[in-house]
């Protein structure tokens, strides 16, 4: 059994396929967690996720890259309308994505920084762990994943993950200090990533979840196609591959980790 822990079938990239895409996933016991990353696509997931009576989960956020002040399409943060959401599905496991992208708007982070904040007090008003993004600017200056750590120590924030983790093994460890797991995505299947195969070696399997981020960061030998989850495996494979231990073992304890982190 295999867990995608991030996942973006609510997007428009699968609008004619989501579902032979989910039936493939059910036949092959493999879970997944639609993530929003503004109103509408958090509407879709939750949508999705009700079809189904397991497998098949949501997560409800505003992607910091579409916060008021933004180029990105964006919009307001209406916290009742999240409320809502998550006080009408019993499917929605986590809140996210959100966090501090200085990749795309690093003149914006005041907004950023607003807005996450108000996700991590969502987030504790309804007892569910947070979906982190995080992205450093383009020269390096500014760094996502350590203002991130700054809010969450501040705010005591304690349970959630930092999706498609891009930092240093000594910010991976402040990450898990502070309660969190630590997501891989395919991009540790691509020819330079020796940093991030040295954070995997440093962390304990306990604190790792598998993710693809679909219909983005397609691994090996699929990269430059459309992602989709039942390519998580290749991320299993290559965690084993680093770690020199068996694929099993990696596939059965990600997918523990998924189910205690999202409480299913």
């Amino acid at each position: 059994m295999l867990f995608d822990s991030h996942a973006h079938l609510n997007f428009e990239d699968f609008q004619n396929d989501w579902q032979s895409v989910i039936a493939d996933c059910q036949k092959n016991n493999i879970s997944v967690v639609n993530v929003g990353s503004q109103l509408e696509t958090s509407q879709k997931a939750v949508a999705i996720a009700n079809q189904f009576k397991q497998g098949v989960y949501a997560a409800i956020g505003l992607h910091p890259i579409h916060t008021v002040g933004s180029s990105f399409h964006p919009q307001e943060f209406n916290l009742a309308d999240y409320q809502n959401l998550i006080s009408q599905s019993k499917k929605i496991v986590a809140i996210g994505e959100t966090g501090i992208d200085f990749y795309h708007d690093s003149k914006n982070f005041d907004n950023q920084k607003k807005v996450f904040i108000q996700h991590l007090n969502l987030a504790k008003e309804f007892g569910l762990p947070v979906i982190l993004h995080a992205r450093n600017s383009k020269d390096g200056k500014n760094d996502a994943y350590d203002e991130i750590l700054q809010i969450l120590k501040k705010e005591n924030t304690t349970k959630g993950v930092i999706h498609c983790f891009g930092g240093t093994t000594k910010q991976a460890l402040a990450f898990l200090q502070q309660g969190f797991f630590v997501g891989f995505t395919g991009v540790i299947t691509f020819a330079k990533t020796d940093n991030l195969a040295e954070v995997i070696r440093n962390l304990p399997l306990e604190a790792i979840l598998i993710e693809t981020d679909c219909p983005y960061l397609a691994p090996e030998p699929f990269r430059g196609q459309r992602n989709q989850p039942q390519y998580v495996r290749y991320v299993a494979e290559k965690i084993a591959q680093i770690r020199e231990i068996e694929y099993n073992k990696v596939e059965k304890q990600t997918f523990a980790n998924a189910t205690n982190l999202f409480n299913i």
